[in-house]
């Protein structure tokens, strides 16, 4: 495709994997949307990672996000193809642990927004978070490969392990009996 405009979708209907025209309103297209959506606000958080291994697990994230989006749907694509499997999941967790090691563990929720990074890391994980909902959804009318959805829900723990790790020390514990503010 020489343009990057076809102009195919000028009706409001774009392709989906398969070939399929469908509606851009199509639950689908809410998947794949989510899914380019937490890509784009892991690469945005990256910009912000200093740590070299953190930076190589995101980065092997933001590229089985675009497998997860190719092989979602439908039967086990051919060897060869873009796959999401059981030992991406592991290398997911893998990494939690080797991040948690280092943070000491869950200790109870955080605010986001204490430092920059971390933030950007808790924004990466909601989207993460919708992806995984709309890929939940999805599944209720067409079936979605169960190893995408364990990998989604592995990618927004990842996130939020790594949002502690590079926030530590400057976390904002939630104190669900904080006083409230007096003007």
């Amino acid at each position: 495709m020489p343009d990057i405009y076809t102009r195919t979708g000028d009706d409001g209907s774009t392709s989906i994997v398969g070939g399929k025209r469908v509606l851009k309103s199509d639950p689908h297209v809410e998947f794949y949307g989510a899914l380019d959506e937490a890509n784009c606000l892991i690469g945005f958080a990256r910009s912000h990672v200093l740590d070299s291994g953190l930076d190589t697990a995101l980065e092997f994230l933001q590229h089985r996000l675009f497998n997860c989006a190719a092989c979602a749907l439908g039967p086990k694509p051919p060897s060869g193809s873009p796959q999401v499997d059981a030992a991406d999941v592991a290398a997911l967790e893998a990494t939690i642990d080797h991040y948690s090691r280092r943070t000491g563990g869950f200790a109870g929720f955080v605010l986001p927004g204490c430092d920059e990074a971390s933030a950007r890391l808790h924004v990466a994980r909601a989207a993460v978070r919708r992806a995984e909902r709309k890929a939940v959804a999805l599944s209720e009318s067409d079936p979605v490969d169960a190893e995408v959805l364990a990998f989604l829900n592995r990618a927004s723990d990842l996130l939020y392990v790594a949002a502690r790790w590079v926030g530590a020390g400057s976390e904002c514990a939630w104190h669900p009996d904080l006083e409230r503010p007096t003007y």
